[in-house]
């Protein structure tokens, strides 16, 4: 389950003691997604698409610019997802 942390400006994913994070920042109106960070034993598991999912989404609904600082990101946002 993806959990938006709006104090530390991330998007997190819980697995047992590690987490998986997608973190942004705002800027009047606009907010760039900044980086995406999945534990190597965690990875190829769709935890980072989760993520951004989650995260594109709620930017979308909150009317933001969007911009990804992150490649992985960046990459979601050519695709035209």
């Amino acid at each position: 389950m993806v959990e938006h942390q709006t104090e530390q400006s991330r998007f997190v994913i819980n697995v047992g003691s590690q987490q998986a994070v997608l973190k942004y920042e705002e800027h009047h109106g606009d907010i760039d997604f900044t980086s995406t960070f999945v534990p190597d034993n965690l990875r190829g598991q769709g935890h980072a698409e989760k993520l951004v999912h989650a995260g594109l989404a709620w930017a979308r609904e909150q009317g933001y610019n969007i911009q990804a600082s992150c490649w992985y990101v960046r990459l979601w946002l050519d695709r035209g997802r």
